[in-house]
């Protein structure tokens, strides 16, 4: 079996990729060419624009011809999605999904019609109009839908909203779920830590896959005890900080060592 989103939690091993932020096609390429399994591009804290979304994706697409591509959309709106899925991801997320009936929703909007509302145009994901038909025959079996749950609220939600019908994955937020919480961080608590056994819970019930974010060593060695499907294993904005942090610290210990 294929790794990818279409098969992640069918899988043994959990896919590992890399968070997309800052905003270049370049280093998009440079994950991809690394050979992680997935790269994400957020689009919703990164100041891009779809065209460059768009270029980023043929990056990822050009560099490794297995690496799958996941956009993190701005937000929930209709158009949003629309334009999104026109450039012809693998794998969309969708950030603060709350609610069942939200989810069910962003369903209906990614979906061509009859199951939906969604339009369709000459964009890249028909093949520039030359594969119209064969798009709307695969509508959203052409790509994986996840959703965030980043909150109080969408984890007492995380089995109904995992069990919408074509909803193919959540995605804990550890950072927001924190926030939600009253304790930005704070992820060693059991009050976290009972949240994200639920959210794993609902999503082994529903067989929908669960993925999360780490940005550190000691992160990733945690999250992946989780039994997450997938893990994105950094942001390439922290990999320049800490690359940076560390060339700068590094010379001042040999200057004052002179």
């Amino acid at each position: 079996m294929e790794p990818g989103f279409e098969n992640a939690g069918a899988t043994a091993e959990a896919l590992i990729g890399s968070w997309g932020f800052i905003p270049h096609p370049s280093t998009a390429e440079l994950a991809a060419s690394v050979g992680y399994d997935f790269v994400v591009v957020d689009a919703e804290h990164s100041p891009m624009s779809d065209e460059t979304v768009a270029e980023m994706l043929r990056a990822i697409d050009a560099a490794n011809g297995d690496a799958e591509t996941m956009v993190r959309v701005a937000d929930d709106d209709p158009t949003t999605l629309q334009r999104t899925l026109d450039l012809g991801p693998d794998a969309i997320l969708v950030p603060m999904v709350d609610t069942p009936e939200q989810a069910e929703r962003i369903v209906r909007a990614v979906r061509y019609p009859p199951s939906g509302s969604r339009g369709i145009g000459p964009a890249r994901s028909t093949g520039y109009s030359l594969s119209l038909a064969e798009a709307v025959e695969a509508n959203d079996d052409a790509f994986a839908l996840h959703v965030q749950l980043e909150s109080e609220q969408a984890i007492d939600n995380a089995a109904e909203i995992a069990a919408v019908d074509g909803i193919d994955g959540v995605f804990v937020g550890p950072m927001d779920l924190s926030l939600s919480m009253g304790q930005l961080g704070e992820y060693d608590t059991d009050r976290f830590q009972n949240a994200v056994d639920r959210a794993l819970a609902a999503a082994r019930e529903n067989d929908v896959a669960i993925g999360t974010l780490a940005t550190d060593a000691t992160e990733r060695e945690q999250r992946l005890a989780w039994g997450v499907d997938y893990l994105v294993a950094g942001i390439d904005l922290l990999y320049v900080v800490d690359g940076a942090t560390e060339a700068l610290a590094h010379s001042r210990e040999l200057l004052e060592e002179q």
